[in-house]
């Protein structure tokens, strides 16, 4: 399979990736007419998967990309009844960039005001908290400290939380890392105050490096949603929110996270 820099694409026969036992809990209803030329015009379905949110999408070692996001783009393929094409991106800024270039039918990203102006978003299909980590014998204790005069946080260049902290901050200074998974490396490795990113990653990184140990709570929810680039209509936007949808009120999301045994993300609550 070709790479080029950070970007991969995989194509799958529709309905033949791993998601065997997750479609019997949705049901048949086929999407409306003209939905296949609104979500994949080009005959199959490009959808783009951001690694950098390790709840959502990982790479094995054998190189097989799975996760919540390529169930659903999976399922829609099936829906549309096209070939799924996986644009695999490593970090969220990319997938904003290519599905606003048109060059990804669908993408995966946390709903943020800066990324309205070329992404139509759907409802939020999961919930994730963003959290703040800290060295042991740092002198923070709660959110609310992070704030202040001095206090350096690292964050991955154009995530949700760079775009919220950069809108929130009003004294601490943002430092930035090309992706999230990396956030913590450069917090170390720059000597920073705080890293900032999913609450699930820090843990990991905290548990394997030692010496390292979460604020309590959260600084913010982090609204993950579908999108399409905005020039496909209104007509396009809303199918793709009819699709997410079924998706959670069929318990499709929620058989997804616990298939890849996600903690800490909840499916989000039904769309007014």
């Amino acid at each position: 399979m070709p790479q080029l820099l950070s970007r991969r694409r995989l194509v799958l026969s529709a309905g033949l990736a791993p998601i065997a036992g997750l479609t019997a809990c949705m049901s048949t209803a086929s999407l409306p007419a003209g939905a296949r030329a609104a979500l994949a015009p080009s005959g199959r379905l490009r959808a783009c998967i951001n690694l950098g949110n390790p709840i959502l999408a990982n790479r094995s070692g054998a190189g097989v990309v799975s996760g919540v996001s390529v169930d659903l783009a999976t399922l829609l393929a099936e829906r549309l009844a096209v070939p799924l094409e996986l644009v695999v991106v490593e970090a969220a800024l990319k997938s904003v960039d290519t599905v606003k270039a048109d060059q990804a039918d669908i993408g995966f990203f946390a709903i943020d005001p800066r990324r309205s102006d070329g992404i139509g978003f759907t409802a939020p299909y999961v919930l994730i908290e963003g959290a703040y980590l800290v060295r042991q014998g740092s002198d923070l204790t709660d959110n609310a400290q992070v704030d202040r005069a001095g206090t350096r946080i690292m964050v991955g260049r154009g995530s949700a939380y760079d775009l919220y902290l950069s809108r929130e901050l009003k004294t601490a200074q943002l430092m930035r890392t090309p992706t999230s998974p990396t956030v913590v490396e450069r917090f170390l490795a720059e000597n920073a105050d705080v890293a900032a990113g999913v609450r699930q990653q820090l843990e990991a990184d905290a548990a394997r490096l030692g010496g390292l140990r979460l604020l309590p709570g959260r600084f913010m929810v982090i609204e993950q949603a579908m999108g399409l680039p905005l020039s496909r209509g209104a007509a396009a936007r809303a199918m793709l929110a009819s699709f997410v949808e079924e998706a959670k009120a069929s318990g499709f999301v929620a058989q997804s996270l616990a298939r890849h045994s996600i903690s800490g993300a909840i499916v989000a609550p039904a769309s007014r």
